[in-house]
């Protein structure tokens, strides 16, 4: 069946980008292709920033515009049309990384349920998202996973961030909008993990309203979620998964060597990709109690998820099994899916530009690291230029 599907059908999946749009991306895949570029962009630009250089327009401009939908949720009106039109949901995420404060992680957690009441009652945008740092101090997490005791203080402050976990989920769930709890570094993944198995004793009991997400990088993570499943089986609670394969590798072998204990990741990218779709093939066999979406950019995963579904007569728009890239991304695989009947989801960054540099910078980082992938993006959108040219 996936051979029904060409991921290298250009005039598919670049439908939504005008001669513009397309010639924008095409000059910042090149630069994003140019390691050393990207290495000094982010001391450089915030350097700029903070001695007043209007150096925030030309972000705005050019990878602002490639990879977020706007600074807010009102912003984003524009994309969430325009990827509806062909029948692409947006997911909001609103990213701004590296909050330290009370009064920041409230304003993340009201912002958070503004995306789920944006959501509601809206085929075009089918889950929302967060991130458990958006709402919780990162070295109280760190502590939490290192099970080290907690002050008074702490106890407190981690009671208000199981609260606002709670607010986000209940309104989900009041609402039934899916949401996503991303995962984060594996030094914090088990608190968050603990909290993702709370949120769906107490959501996910009818119908699958809150999902986890598993790094399939990581080496144990294929394990942790049949483990998952395993405990909310007993339970008889229903299990959301996002897989993914993973976003802080290099972060965590650094971390692993200066600490002097064995990396959490997996020995080389092969295994990624076994672990990914043996994770794909468990779910699946498991559709009745496990709803799943996909967040990858890689095509033989993507028709390995295909080829999955055929075997077990599932229907490409079963609203059990979403397929998402991030947008600006791998539109060859979302536009060619989605035109052949399956679901798609696009995660839409959103937040003010200054705030979302650091998400924009690690975007950019992880792609330089990714063999091949910005070389494929380029050579698709050349061959997309190469067709228009000669039509």
């Amino acid at each position: 069946m996936s051979n029904t599907i060409s991921f290298d059908n250009t005039e598919i999946a670049f439908s939504g980008m005008s001669n513009a749009d397309l010639n924008r991306a095409y000059w910042l895949f090149k630069v994003i292709n140019i390691n050393f570029l990207v290495k000094i962009g982010p001391p450089i630009t915030t350097a700029a920033i903070k001695i007043g250089l209007p150096i925030t327009p030309i972000i705005r401009a050019t990878i602002f515009k490639q990879f977020c939908g706007g600074e807010s949720i009102s912003d984003c009106a524009k994309t969430i049309t325009q990827l509806g039109k062909y029948n692409i949901g947006t997911i909001l995420d609103y990213s701004v990384e590296g909050e330290s404060t009370e009064q920041a992680f409230n304003a993340t957690c009201e912002e958070t349920i503004a995306t789920i009441k944006r959501a509601k009652g809206d085929a075009t945008i089918p889950f929302s998202v967060f991130k458990v740092t958006g709402l919780a101090r990162f070295g109280l997490l760190e502590k939490l996973d290192a099970k080290e005791e907690l002050s008074f203080e702490e106890k407190k402050e981690f009671e208000r961030v199981k609260d606002r976990v709670r607010r986000i989920c209940q309104t989900a769930y009041d609402l039934n909008v899916r949401v996503f709890i991303d995962a984060e570094e594996s030094w914090i993944q088990q608190t968050i993990d603990d909290l993702s198995m709370d949120m769906m004793r107490l959501f996910n009991k009818e119908k699958v309203i809150v999902y986890n997400t598993f790094q399939f990088y990581r080496h144990d993570r294929l394990q942790a979620m049949k483990e998952f499943d395993a405990q909310l089986k007993s339970e008889g609670v229903l299990l959301g998964v996002k897989l993914v394969r993973g976003a802080y590798m290099e972060k965590e072998r650094k971390r692993a060597a200066e600490n002097n204990y064995p990396s959490p990741i997996q020995a080389d990218k092969k295994s990624s990709d076994v672990d990914y779709d043996l994770g794909l093939a468990y779910c699946v066999e498991h559709i009745d109690r496990i709803a799943i979406c996909a967040g990858t950019h890689n095509e033989n995963s993507s028709k390995y998820l295909i080829d999955l579904m055929a075997k077990n007569n599932i229907a490409a728009n079963d609203e059990r099994i979403y397929f998402s890239q991030l947008l600006g991304m791998s539109d060859n695989l979302s536009y060619n899916l989605v035109n052949a009947g399956y679901n798609v989801a696009k995660y839409v960054p959103y937040g003010p530009v200054k705030s979302v540099l650091p998400y924009l910078f690690r975007r950019a980082q992880e792609n330089t690291a990714i063999a091949g992938q910005m070389g494929r993006e380029l050579s698709l959108i050349l061959k997309e230029k190469k067709r228009r040219a000669n039509v």
